[in-house]
C-alpha cells in the first residue's frame, strides 16, 4: 500500500523550470508531486520525521488488553484431598458421588472455569445441568452459613441431602438465611416447604399496608410464612374447606403470639369482639376496595378469575354484548364462555370477585377520574379497572357505587346520585377497583450481604 509521507506534500517554495511538465500534470496548483527518482525540486526542508499517517490509528488500543471473558462466580476452594487432582480424576470423584456433597460441588466449578461445558459434564457424570447448579450454589450458601458462625450442630443437619434445601433460600440475605435454615430443620421441611418459605420472607416486606400485616413479625420465619396463608386463606370462599386449611396452616407455622391470636380471630369470623367494628363491617358492605395487584401477583395466587374486558369509550353496548359465563372445566381447567370475546384478564382470586357469579364485567379506564372519590395527583397518572356485577342492577343503597352510561363513555357514579336523578338501574353494582402492578425499586434491591 502506498503511503504519502509526512513531507511528501508541501507548499511550494521553488522549482525548476524542467519540472514544468509535472506541475502541468498535477491537479492541486499549489502542491507538486516530485519524481520517483532524482527530483530537481527544491522544498523547504523540516527538522520532523518522516511518519506515515495511516500508521498511526486513532484510537490506540489500550494498554494491556484482556479479551472479553463471562463473569463467574469466585468457586469455593478445593479441599485439600481433591487440589492435586486433574480433571480426569475429579470427573472421576463427580461420577461416583465420592465424599459428601459440598466436599466435590467444587470440582463442578473448577471443570467449568477450564472449558467444560455443564452438558459435556452431565455426559461423562450423570449428573443433570439443573443438578450441577443446584450443588454448587447450595456450596455457596453453606459457605455463607459457615462465615456468619452459624453454629455447627446446624450446619451438620445439611450434610445429607442439604443442596435442595439450601439452594431454595438463595435469594435471602445472610442473616435471614441462618434464621430459614434453622426453621427448616425445626420444621423438617423438605424443598417444597423450603421454597415456600423463602418465597414468603422474600415477599413479605411488598405486603406492607396488607389487612392483617401489622401482626405478623418480620423477623421470625415462622411469621412470615404465616402471612403468606393468611393471604391464601383470604382468596377461598367463606366458609370453605380450603380457606379452613389455609388458616390451620397459617396458626401451625406463626411463632409470634400476636400473629396466632390474629389468625385464631380469623377462623373464628370476628375482627374484633367490639360492637363498633359490627358498625365497621356494615360500611364494608358497600365500600368499594382499591387495590394495586402486585407483579407476580396472578401466578402466586391459588385461585384465579377469568374476565370479559370493556373499553370506557365503548359505553353501554360492550357491556351487554360481553360474556356473561366464564367458567373452568375439564381436566385441565380450560376456561368456556357462552360466546367469543376479544379481550379478556385473568385476576388473583380476591373475594369481592372470587364470590361473583354470572355477569362479573371488568370495564378498563385510561385514569381514574372517572371515579365520583377525590381526584389525587395519581387518579391521573394511572390506568385503572373497574370490576362490576351486571347481575346486580338496581341502584338500592345510598353509599353504593354502580357503573353508568354518560355522553362521553362509561362513569362510576354513587348511588345518592343517582336517585336524586330518578335513575333506578345501572349497568352494573361496582365490587372492586384495581391499580396497575408498579415496581417498588427499593423493596426490590438486596441487602449488601445478598
Amino acid at each position: 500500500m502506498l503511503s504519502l509521507s509526512a513531507n511528501a506534500l508541501k507548499p511550494i517554495t521553488t522549482f525548476n523550470h524542467s519540472n514544468s511538465f509535472s506541475a502541468f500534470l498535477n491537479p492541486h496548483p499549489l502542491f507538486l508531486i516530485p519524481h520517483p527518482r532524482n527530483s530537481t525540486l527544491k522544498t523547504k526542508t523540516s527538522a520532523k520525521p518522516n511518519i506515515s499517517a495511516s500508521l498511526i490509528p486513532a484510537n490506540p488500543p489500550p494498554k494491556n488488553l484482556q479479551p472479553y471473558q463471562p463473569f463467574r462466580p469466585p468457586p469455593s476452594p478445593l479441599p485439600a484431598k481433591y487440589s492435586s487432582l486433574d480433571a480426569a480424576a475429579r470427573l472421576e470423584v463427580l461420577s461416583s458421588r465420592a465424599g459428601l456433597w459440598y466436599e466435590y460441588a467444587p470440582l463442578i466449578t473448577s471443570l467449568i472455569r477450564e472449558g467444560y461445558a455443564p452438558s459435556s459434564i452431565e455426559e461423562v457424570t450423570g449428573i443433570s445441568g439443573v443438578e450441577q447448579n443446584r450443588l454448587v450454589v447450595g456450596a455457596q450458601v453453606r459457605d455463607s452459613l459457615i462465615e456468619s458462625k452459624t453454629g455447627p450442630e446446624l450446619i451438620s443437619h445439611f450434610e445429607t441431602g442439604g443442596a435442595e434445601l439450601l439452594y431454595e433460600i438463595r435469594l435471602l440475605s445472610t442473616t435471614q438465611r441462618a434464621a430459614a435454615a434453622h426453621y427448616i430443620i425445626q420444621n423438617r421441611f423438605d424443598a417444597g416447604g423450603a421454597e415456600d418459605l423463602a418465597r414468603s420472607m422474600k415477599d413479605f416486606p411488598r405486603r406492607r399496608g396488607e389487612k392483617g400485616w401489622e401482626n405478623f413479625d418480620y423477623n421470625l420465619p415462622g411469621d412470615c410464612l404465616a402471612f403468606l396463608y393468611f393471604r391464601q386463606a383470604k382468596e377461598h370462599k367463606n366458609p370453605s374447606d380450603a380457606r379452613t386449611a389455609s388458616l390451620q396452616s397459617a396458626l401451625e407455622a406463626a411463632e409470634s403470639e400476636k400473629a396466632k391470636q390474629a389468625v385464631l380471630r380469623e377462623m373464628e369470623g370476628d375482627t374484633s369482639a367490639g360492637k363498633g367494628d359490627k358498625q365497621e363491617a356494615a360500611i364494608d358492605g358497600v365500600r368499594v376496595p382499591v387495590v394495586r395487584m402486585k407483579t407476580g401477583e396472578v401466578a402466586e395466587s391459588t385461585t384465579v378469575v377469568v374476565l370479559p374486558v370493556c373499553r370506557a369509550e365503548g359505553r353501554d353496548k360492550e357491556i351487554v354484548e360481553a360474556p356473561w359465563v366464564s367458567k373452568a372445566g375439564g381436566e385441565f381447567g380450560e376456561v368456556e364462555a357462552d360466546k367469543g370475546w376479544g379481550r379478556w384478564i385473568v385476576l388473583p382470586g380476591w373475594e369481592p370477585v372470587a364470590i361473583l357469579g354470572e355477569g362479573g364485567v371488568v370495564v378498563s379506564f385510561p385514569d381514574a377520574r372517572a371515579l365520583p372519590w377525590r381526584v389525587n395527583r395519581w387518579y391521573k397518572e394511572e390506568a385503572i379497572l373497574v370490576v362490576a356485577d351486571r347481575a346486580r342492577k338496581g341502584v338500592e343503597v345510598d353509599d353504593g357505587f354502580y357503573l353508568v352510561a354518560v355522553g362521553s363513555g362509561l362513569k362510576v357514579e354513587k348511588g345518592s346520585a343517582l336517585k336524586q336523578r330518578g335513575v333506578g338501574e345501572s349497568l352494573g353494582t361496582v365490587v372492586l377497583v384495581v391499580r396497575p402492578p408498579k415496581e417498588d425499586t427499593e423493596d426490590q434491591m438486596l441487602e449488601d450481604d445478598d
